[in-house]
C-alpha cells in the first residue's frame, strides 16, 4: 500500500488523468441524456474535452489550464451548451489549483472569474419552473458562488501554509548551519589556543635544556659537579615539560567536561619560579613587581606568564652571549602593565621584523593573540639602544569573565 501511494505521490498526472476520465464519462452520460439539439449536443463534445484536459493537466501548467477553462466558459456562452454541465466542475478544480500553486496572477484571475461564472450563467440561462422567483435565483446564485470562493480559498489557504513550513525548514536549515560553522569556529579557536599552550610549554622547556646539556657538555671535563647540576635541571625541566603536556593531552581527553579553562594553570604567582629557572639556564634577569598585588582573573593570570615565558625564551635564543633581561610587573587601578627588555642583538638583527629564523614568528603571534582574548594591548619592537622591548597591558579583569 506505501508503494502504491509512493508511485502515486511520483506521478499526479496519472491521478489527475484518471479524474478526467471520470469527468469525461460523466459528461458522455449528460450529453446522452440531454433532449436539447443535435447542435447543442454535438458543441458539448469538445466542450467537455476541453474540460476534461483541463483536470488531467491542472497541476503541470496550471495557468494555461485556467486560461483554457475560461475560453471554453466563453465558448460555452456564445453556442449556448446550457449549464449545467457536470464538466464545469473543472472550474472549481482549476480554482484552487491556482490558488494554491499557480502564480499570482493566475489566483487573482481564478478568483475573479469564480465570482463571475455564476451571475454570468444566471443571466445567460435564467431558471425556469414554477418556483424560480428572484429570491431563489439570487439565492442559488449567492450559494454557488460561495462554493467557487470557497474553492479558492481552501487553495489560497493551502499555498499559505506551504510557505509557512518553507520558511520553516528554511530557518531550521539556516540555524543547523549557523551551529555547524559555530561548532567549527569553535573547534578552530580551541585548537589554536591548545597549539599556543604547546608552543609555550615546548619553547621554553626544550630551549632551557639545550642550553643546561650544551653547558654541560662544555664543563663536563674540568667541573663534574656543574655538569651534574646542568644535567639535574635537564631532568627536572624535562619533568615539567612531560606535566604540561600531560595537562594539556588531558584537556583534550576531557572535552566540554574541561569547561574551557586550564586548571591548573600558571599565573603571575609562578612568575618568580619562571625567572630563577631561567637564570639557571645562564640568563641574568632582573624582576621588579611595583604596586599593589591584588587577585586577577585565570585568564589575565595564564597570558601575563605566557607573554613573560615567550619573552625570555626569545631573549635566550636569539639575544646572544652576554644578554640580559628585565621584568617589570606592574599593578594598576585598572590593568596589569608588563615591561620585558633585553639588550641582546635580537632587535639588531631584525629577528622579530623578519618573523622569527624559522620562518614561523609563532612566539610574537601567539602573544597578540592571546592578549587580543582577554581585551590588551602589545607593543613590541627593538629599542634605541639596542635589544627588544615588549610592553603589554592587560586589564585586571579578562575581556568576557
Amino acid at each position: 500500500m506505501q508503494r502504491i501511494y509512493e508511485l502515486l505521490r511520483k506521478h499526479p498526472t496519472w491521478v489527475d488523468s484518471f479524474w478526467a476520465v471520470v469527468l469525461l464519462a460523466v459528461c458522455a452520460v449528460w450529453i446522452a441524456a440531454d433532449h436539447s439539439s443535435v447542435a447543442a449536443r454535438a458543441a458539448a463534445v469538445p466542450v467537455s474535452l476541453a474540460l476534461a484536459a483541463v483536470v488531467a493537466m491542472r497541476r503541470r501548467a496550471p495557468e494555461d489550464m485556467l486560461l483554457l477553462a475560461i475560453g471554453t466558459g466563453v465558448v460555452q456562452l456564445v453556442v449556448d451548451v446550457q449549464a449545467p454541465n457536470p464538466g464545469d466542475a473543472a472550474m472549481l478544480v482549476i480554482i484552487y489549483t491556482c490558488a494554491s500553486n499557480g502564480a499570482r496572477w493566475s489566483s487573482r484571475l481564478a478568483l475573479a472569474g469564480g465570482l463571475l461564472a455564476t451571475p454570468v450563467a444566471m443571466v445567460r440561462w435564467p431558471p425556469h419552473g414554477p418556483y424560480s422567483t428572484i429570491w431563489t435565483t439570487l439565492l442559488q446564485t449567492f450559494f454557488l458562488t460561495v462554493i467557487f470562493a470557497l474553492s479558492w480559498v481552501i487553495g489560497d489557504r493551502l499555498r499559505t501554509r506551504r510557505a509557512y513550513y518553507a520558511q520553516l525548514e528554511e530557518r531550521a536549515e539556516r540555524l543547523h548551519r549557523e551551529r555547524e560553522a559555530q561548532s567549527k569556529a569553535a573547534v578552530a579557536a580551541e585548537r589554536a589556543r591548545i597549539a599556543r599552550e604547546l608552543h609555550d610549554v615546548v619553547a621554553h622547556n626544550v630551549s632551557v635544556m639545550v642550553v643546561q646539556a650544551d653547558g654541560a657538555a662544555y664543563v663536563l671535563d674540568v667541573d663534574p659537579a656543574q655538569a651534574k647540576q646542568a644535567l639535574a635541571t635537564i631532568s627536572g625541566t624535562g619533568r615539567q615539560a612531560l606535566a604540561e603536556m600531560r595537562r594539556l593531552l588531558g584537556l583534550l581527553r576531557a572535552g566540554d567536561d574541561a569547561g574551557g579553562e586550564y586548571v591548573p594553570q600558571p599565573g603571575v604567582d609562578q612568575l618568580a619560579d619562571l625567572i630563577d629557572q631561567v637564570r639557571g639556564a645562564g640568563l641574568p634577569v632582573r624582576f621588579e613587581v611595583a604596586g599593589q598585588a591584588r587577585p586577577l582573573s585565570s585568564g589575565v593570570e595564564l597570558t601575563a606568564y605566557r607573554i613573560v615565558q615567550e619573552a625570555l625564551t626569545n631573549v635566550r635564543k636569539h639575544g646572544g652571549d652576554g644578554a640580559s633581561a628585565s621584568v617589570v610587573l606592574g599593578f594598576g587601578d585598572a590593568a596589569l602593565d608588563l615591561l620585558i627588555e633585553d639588550d641582546g642583538r635580537g632587535g639588531r638583527d631584525g629577528w622579530y621584523e623578519q618573523g622569527g629564523r624559522d620562518g614561523l614568528g609563532q612566539g610574537l603571534i601567539g602573544m597578540r593573540e592571546r592578549i587580543g582574548m582577554v581585551g590588551g594591548t602589545l607593543a613590541a619592537g627593538p629599542r634605541p639602544e639596542g635589544g627588544f622591548r615588549i610592553s603589554a597591558m592587560l586589564p585586571l579583569t579578562a575581556v568576557g569573565k
